[in-house]
């Protein structure tokens, strides 16, 4: 386990401290930082699971819901400039002072993922932040776990099965996707860009997919980001498919290793969670997403104390919607704060899952940034100054209270602004090309609906 993170929150640390003076924070090599009175530094929190919604989820009428139900509102995404949706959500990361984040590409067409993984690369560069881009791999049982769209169609009329028909998806080969993924890391030139293989999650890729990804993860040393036993359903198919369970069949064909990261993992077992320890995976917690879309609460009591090490990501669904991560982080704390008297899960093992496994899990070197706080806003009230500072962001902090970001020895964030990209500007042309789809979202908005009344019954009825 590393150092637990509490204590790079005190003064006198090389990468973080609180400043009662005009302070000069070294940069590096090529400079300085001047800091104001009562500013506190420390290394930028991670979102360590997302999937770059320029236009969120419920601007596009993806109502919350349960998770299988909900899918279906993902065909009202707008139909938008990859390289804006990406930077718009990127930006809106980097203005709440997160310096780093996974990225898991929703495109579901192989032959656009090269120019779309090409886009979202360029926006992270633009933006400055480090990326985790996880690219998609799926190829089984789209709509509904155990027999894909087929067990749909006796809970649709004819004419709403001809309707949707045309839009079931088709996959590439196993063996093309794979080498479309390795096409896109050859042609990334970004240093603090990260391409990892992504199967969505073991429900949705054969047994000969996975297969393939643990091959080609031990033969690149290629990491691995996946979904992981996130609703209730998910557990049910998946102990029905697999009879020695999921996570040891995922043993049992070297798919577990250091190099993957799993997202959710709400449905864990005990003994699951132990196996993920020893093979060194890092599971990534999601709470606010797991409670937006009736998954349940993660048993991060049982992860912090048996492994595996967890980060902690925002999905796209944080808390009010505004991809604060320090609110995540204070959501996870408090939910899993218990009820005795003495707290067994603790304020170091929060900092400990936001910056050092978030940094693990997109692969980056996260010593080397930072975020400047107001700390003076955040305490302008206490009659003390020697609260615990980590107590005081987990209670206080949101992203209002960012003030700078410097990520690899470079400025992206002063006084709250963003210093390489417009993001209102952005924003506001993102929210045009959008509006520009209404007439074809308007007709998919209906077959959404009926696909989401099919998919409740058949769940309702399994």
């Amino acid at each position: 386990m590393t150092t637990p993170s509490r204590l790079l929150l005190r003064p006198g640390h090389e990468v973080a401290g609180r400043f009662d003076g005009t302070t000069r924070f070294p940069l590096g090599v090529d400079g300085s930082l001047a800091l104001g009175p009562g500013d506190l530094v420390m290394p930028p929190p991670v979102n360590a699971h997302d999937h770059g919604y320029g236009i969120r989820t419920l601007d596009f009428g993806a109502v919350d819901d349960a998770l299988e139900v909900w899918i279906p509102g993902m065909r009202l995404r707008p139909r938008t400039d990859a390289y804006l949706e990406a930077l718009v959500a990127f930006a809106r990361l980097a203005r709440t002072g997160v310096g780093a984040t996974m990225h898991c590409h929703n495109s579901l067409n192989i032959n656009r993922l090269g120019d779309e993984a090409s886009a979202v690369i360029r926006a992270a560069g633009d933006v400055g932040i480090r990326l985790g881009l996880s690219c998609p791999l799926l190829d089984f049982d789209p709509w509904a776990y155990g027999g894909g769209p087929e067990k749909l169609k006796p809970l649709l009329s004819d004419d709403d099965w001809q309707a949707l028909l045309p839009s079931i998806p088709s996959y590439a080969p196993i063996a093309e996707q794979i080498a479309a993924v390795e096409a896109v890391a050859a042609a990334n030139s970004n240093p603090m860009v990260d391409v990892q293989y992504g199967p969505i999650g073991p429900q949705w890729c054969s047994g000969a997919m996975l297969e393939a990804i643990a091959e080609a993860s031990a033969l690149n040393n290629r990491r691995i980001h996946m979904h992981l036993l996130e609703s209730p359903r998910q557990r049910q198919w998946l102990d029905r498919r697999f009879a020695q369970g999921v996570v040891r069949y995922l043993d049992d064909i070297g798919f577990l290793s250091p190099r993957l990261a799993v997202a959710h993992g709400v449905q864990l077992q005990p003994a699951e969670c132990e196996l993920l320890a020893e093979r060194g995976v890092q599971l990534v917690s999601n709470p606010s997403a797991n409670l937006r879309l009736r998954s349940g609460i993660a048993p991060i009591p049982l992860v912090a104390e048996k492994g595996p090490a967890f980060a902690i990501g925002l999905d796209g669904s944080g808390f009010d919607d505004d991809q604060d991560l320090w609110r995540e982080m204070r959501l996870i704390y408090l939910l899993h704060g218990g009820r005795e008297l003495t707290r067994q899960f603790t304020a170091d093992q929060i900092f400990d899952a936001a910056i050092h496994i978030g940094a693990k899990v997109v692969n980056a070197p996260a010593a080397q940034d930072f975020v400047v706080i107001d700390y003076d806003a955040l305490t302008a009230d206490c009659m003390f100054d020697d609260i615990d500072e980590a107590e005081v962001l987990l209670t206080r902090m949101t992203s209002a209270y960012a003030k700078g970001l410097f990520v690899a020895r470079r400025e992206i964030m002063r006084n709250g602004r963003l210093t390489s990209v417009d993001f209102e500007g952005a924003r506001r042309e993102l929210r045009e090309q959008a509006r520009g789809d209404l007439p074809r979202l308007r007709r998919e908005r209906q077959l959404a609906g009926i696909l989401s009344t099919a998919i409740r019954r058949y769940y309702t009825q399994s």
